[in-house]
């Protein structure tokens, strides 16, 4: 990537997957394109980001950090997928819009993506996000309730002036009933970047504190998280070849 890019991942509605976004994009990040990665957990109110990774008692969290306290450094981990991440604390808190942007300058020219997991409820946690972020993805799922409250999201970052880069449809079955790619853009006027499948197999890796791009990573949804990733730096996902590739043999028949 010519520049270090810092995404925020955001959503108006709990339960969406966003935090499972997050979690799987840094992963694929690293996995299948080699990239630097930083996961942030700016939802400083009901941060689930560690608990999805296995990090369940740090010692320093982003709160430590924007008090003041400490320096970022110090609340950034290693997890031995290798990527990294700065995770939040289960308590009250309150803080600048503009103190995690101020906090993220010195990590620009370290790391290739930054992917900060927002709050989801629209306030001075949400702003923070959007205000440290070079570009946000809204995450959604296809039905009426969430969508309005999408373009609510999106309405809001555009008078904030940070860039929507695109809508990230998770938990789709792809039955009639749900809104269409078209019916989405149409509504929202942003790009649908992504539309990931609805897979049991994203609760038995939480289950198991791992990204299920890590644990069963050629799943229907393993596969649109790699290609979703890889549209944010630019690059396409490598084909691992487990066999040769077969030789198409012709048998001559012999006429009688």
């Amino acid at each position: 990537m010519a520049h270090p890019k810092v995404f925020g991942i955001v959503a108006l509605k709990g339960g969406v997957g966003k935090t499972t976004a997050v979690s799987n994009l840094g992963a694929s990040l690293v996995r299948d394109y080699g990239k630097k990665v930083l996961m942030i957990d700016a939802n400083f109110s009901t941060p689930h980001l560690g608990l999805h990774l296995g990090l369940l008692t740090p010692k320093y969290t982003l709160h430590h950090v924007l008090n003041d306290n400490h320096s970022i450094f110090e609340a950034i981990y290693q997890h031995e997928l290798g990527f990294h991440i700065i995770p939040g604390k289960l308590a009250p808190f309150e803080t600048s819009p503009m103190a995690l942007r101020d906090s993220l300058d010195q990590l620009r020219d370290i790391y290739d993506v930054i992917l900060i997991d927002s709050s989801p409820s629209l306030n001075d946690e949400m702003y923070a996000t959007m205000a440290a972020s070079d570009e946000l993805l809204v995450v959604s799922s296809p039905d009426y309730p969430t969508l309005s409250s999408t373009i609510h999201a999106i309405s809001v970052a555009k008078q904030k002036g940070t860039k929507i880069n695109g809508i990230i449809i998770n938990k789709a079955y792809k039955k009639r009933f749900e809104l269409s790619k078209r019916d989405i853009e149409d509504a929202s006027g942003s790009k649908v970047l992504a539309i990931i499948p609805e897979n049991f197999k994203v609760l038995s890796a939480l289950s198991r504190m791992t990204p299920v791009v890590h644990n069963f990573p050629r799943q229907n949804v393993s596969v649109e998280y790699k290609k979703l990733a890889g549209s944010l730096v630019g690059e396409k996902p490598k084909r691992k070849r487990l066999f040769g590739r077969k030789k198409k043999v012709k048998k001559k028949v012999k006429k009688k």
